[in-house]
């Protein structure tokens, strides 16, 4: 395959079984990766274990792994042991998720995200480098003299960043190997490889080498607007029940109206039609959808305007048959 591209189940309601088997196709066809997501359904890195011993090639990536609901040492170790398992198969996505997740489900304090995502990279590198842990290390835990009682497959697992704050991108420019948007309009990823390159300017590092990798979902259908109705669920959703991070997002970048009527319809409990109210111009400008032919194109343009690698949302709610229509017809 000539693009490297990642594929990436949505993490609610999805069919273990059938995950498994899109990942032993991509493994076949070529593709980069797959990102297994996690909020509060299935376990990430067991699942990613298991997707380890039925592939050969295909990379390994928690998609996302938020850094309360584990400790940096925990992170650390689970990531270095998949990687073991693997044949040095890991990559390690990390985000700061949001504060209902974090502390009504995980029952941890949602305090200091940044910080602790910045915090979270040092300890995982230093632990994978072999070095011990030391107070300067963190100003949230008494760190002390622990080290790995392993040796890791490799020290350095890459590790990718989701974030829609400049703080944090700018954080991501600085010490991780790639940035993950999520929703992010496609015309305007060069904003936030503007605040790559400022963080990667602070560290001396080249701005080039941090890897741009959204998450894009892509639905090939003949018939687009079919195609963008199967995806206004899960934005609407978004827009109205995941905070205020996407909402602001899509304002930002000239949908304010539109977002506005979706949240206000999602948080009003009219479901139904706040997913038909998400605009067919804000599908289009975070999604793709039609034909096979067309959603090569468009994912072209995609790489045109900042991407690196596409990380393509499988197919949610539908037949297993499309989403093997999707992987071999991108993979073509």
């Amino acid at each position: 395959m000539d693009q490297r591209l990642g594929i990436v189940p949505f993490w609610k309601g999805y069919d273990r079984k059938e995950v498994l088997k899109a990942a032993r196709l991509a493994d076949d066809l070529g593709y980069h990766s797959i990102w297994i997501p996690e909020a509060w359904s299935y376990e990430q890195f067991q699942l990613l274990t298991e997707v380890a011993l039925a592939t050969k090639q295909l990379k390994l990536a928690t998609g996302i792994a938020n850094v309360f609901s584990r400790s940096a040492g925990l992170l650390a170790m689970s990531a270095a042991t998949l990687d073991e398992i693997s044949g040095g198969r890991a990559i390690l996505g990390l985000g700061t998720s949001g504060k209902n997740v974090v502390e009504n489900f995980h029952g941890a304090r949602y305090e200091k995200p940044l910080t602790r995502l910045k915090e979270t990279i040092g300890i995982c590198k230093a632990l994978w480098r072999g070095e011990r842990l030391a107070p300067e290390m963190s100003s949230l835990f008494d760190a002390r003299q622990f080290k790995l009682e392993m040796k890791p497959f490799k020290p350095d697992i890459p590790v990718y960043v989701a974030s829609l704050q400049e703080k944090a991108i700018r954080e991501i420019g600085r010490v991780a190997d790639g940035w993950v948007p999520t929703f992010w309009p496609y015309q305007h990823l060069k904003d936030g490889m503007a605040l790559l390159a400022e963080g990667a300017a602070k560290a001396g590092r080249d701005p080039k080498s941090i890897d741009v990798a959204p998450f894009v979902a892509v639905i090939p259908l003949p018939d687009a607007a079919m195609a963008r109705s199967m995806i206004k669920p899960t934005v609407s959703f978004y827009i109205g029940g995941m905070g205020v991070y996407y909402h602001a997002l899509f304002c930002k970048y000239g949908f304010q109206q539109n977002a506005d009527l979706v949240r206000d319809l999602y948080n009003g409990g009219k479901r139904k039609e706040a997913a038909a109210a998400v605009s067919d111009e804000l599908i289009d400008a975070i999604a793709i959808c039609g034909t096979p032919e067309y959603c090569k194109d468009k994912l072209a343009e995609w790489r045109a305007a900042g991407m690196g690698m596409a990380l393509v949302n499988l197919p949610t709610g539908a037949p297993y048959e499309m989403t093997e229509m999707l992987l071999r017809g991108l993979a073509a």
